[in-house]
């Protein structure tokens, strides 16, 4: 037997905000998250803006509102720290923190968490300890024993631990308390999408009532930015910040690095039935298809012709009961909302839109497609969840999230974007994208509840 899946509960900690209801509001008002960084100096960068969460100020985030014991948290890297603040808003808002016939044997993590913060400043000021004794006894030479003191004095042995990408994974399951099945996957920018469909078929096949899902990421760090740069990935308007994410636009020359969380509670509906969340009109939507290809093309760039991406949708589309080229009951397109990538790269942007052509054929004209990515940045591993949860909140309200910055229209992604003002909409069927280097493609399916659904 194959479970149905429901979500129950939704957080998320982004560059707009650090709650679900307070960042819908800024996306649904064209709102940037996108800012210089203060973090660390980066004036010397080719980038030297993102969006990152805000960690002072009337709007910062501070993790210890949200967890139980201060304590066992106290040595969270950075990601960690904003997984524990989206996995206690959406616990909460699941009403499972008050449920005290929950087995913890039957709720398991799945998450798609980036690696935790390193320890980076100490590692240079040890390396500069080697070279400097070193310098002084033969120049160009390396002092190991200089090195090795001044690292024993200096670098943290906790951030060495919590730079593991499953110390994620282990600080929310000891926050909620959850026994059963856990996993950490990091396919790059599609691994909390992918951690949201594969704890699906956890609970589909029955090895878990409730599963916690999504990801946390934070690549706003030396090493990040010096990577991407160098891969030419990024956007260089430096004068231009606040729009300097432009899915779809002619003028794009790069994403924008951002950070956060988002993460949901899913449950089989007979659990929910069971515990009166579908009675008290608990449940916020049901995740009906998912879908995972591969390119195996290469390792930084995208199928030129969107050949993973087509089998990803394709997939999830199958998985759904879904044929893309027929209309609906209602006379609609059979999805009626996709939020894309979407990720203001030249060669993203396109091929993502040949690829959503090559789905849904003609229908493709009459639905609407957007990224929020233009005003929270790129929240690489962490990416799909909060775009997941922007699905579940279109449906609900009816309304559309734009794609910001999207003032030249790009002759090769000529689709529906929803440039630059929100919109609304009557949406009951939705569909998540998100591709990662490597060629990893995952496709989320997530519609409107009904009991009676088949």
């Amino acid at each position: 037997m194959s479970h149905r899946v429901v979500i129950t509960g939704t957080g998320c900690v982004t560059p707009l905000g650090h709650d679900v209801e307070s960042v819908w509001k800024k996306l649904l008002a064209g709102e940037s998250g996108i800012t210089r960084i203060t973090r660390f100096d980066a004036s010397s960068f080719p980038s030297d803006f993102a969006g990152f969460v805000p960690s002072d100020g009337p709007e910062a985030f501070v993790v210890n509102d949200f967890v139980r014991d201060t304590q066992l948290h106290a040595h969270a890297g950075l990601s960690t720290r904003f997984a524990l603040g989206a996995a206690v808003q959406a616990w909460r808002q699941s009403g499972l923190a008050n449920d005290e016939k929950l087995d913890p044997r039957r709720v398991g993590v799945y998450l798609g968490s980036g690696e935790g913060t390193l320890d980076f400043d100490n590692l240079v000021a040890s390396n500069l300890a080697g070279w400097d004794a070193g310098v002084e006894k033969s120049l160009g030479c390396v002092d190991t024993e200089a090195w090795l003191q001044h690292a024993r004095e200096r670098l943290s042995p906790w951030r060495e631990l919590e730079q593991e990408a499953d110390m994620t994974l282990a600080h929310v399951a000891a926050e909620v308390d959850a026994h059963g099945p856990a996993a950490n996957c990091l396919t790059a920018c599609a691994a909390s999408t992918q951690a949201i469909g594969q704890a699906m078929e956890v609970l589909r096949r029955g090895d878990a009532d409730v599963m916690l899902a999504g990801g946390a990421h934070t690549m706003i760090h030396p090493f990040g930015l010096t990577g991407f740069n160098r891969l030419t990935a990024l956007s260089t308007r430096k004068d231009e910040i606040e729009t300097s994410s432009r899915p779809f636009d002619q003028t794009r020359d790069g994403f924008v690095l951002g950070e956060g969380a988002g993460i949901v509670v899913l449950e089989t509906l007979e659990h929910a039935v069971q515990r009166g969340a579908v009675e008290r009109g608990c449940v916020l939507g049901e995740l009906i298809g998912y879908g995972s290809s591969a390119d195996a093309f290469r390792i930084t760039d995208i199928e030129p012709e969107g050949r993973g991406a087509v089998e990803s949708m394709r997939e999830a589309l199958a998985d759904a009961g879904i044929d893309p080229s027929q209309l609906d009951d209602k006379g609609r397109p059979p999805i009626q909302y996709i939020s894309a990538h979407g990720t203001s790269t030249k060669e993203n942007d396109s091929t993502e839109t040949h690829a959503v052509k090559r789905v849904f054929g003609d229908l493709v004209w009459k639905i609407p497609v957007s990224s929020t990515k233009s005003m929270t940045g790129h929240l690489i591993a962490a990416a799909g969840a909060v775009e997941a949860i922007v699905c579940l909140l279109t449906i609900r309200d009816g309304m559309l999230a734009p794609t910001m910055n999207l003032t030249h229209p790009d002759p090769a992604c000529d689709l529906d974007y929803v440039a630059n003002k929100a919109r609304p909409a009557d949406v009951d069927v939705t569909l998540s994208n998100s591709f990662g280097f490597g060629g990893q493609n995952n496709t989320l399916i997530i519609s409107r509840f009904s009991p009676d659904r088949t």
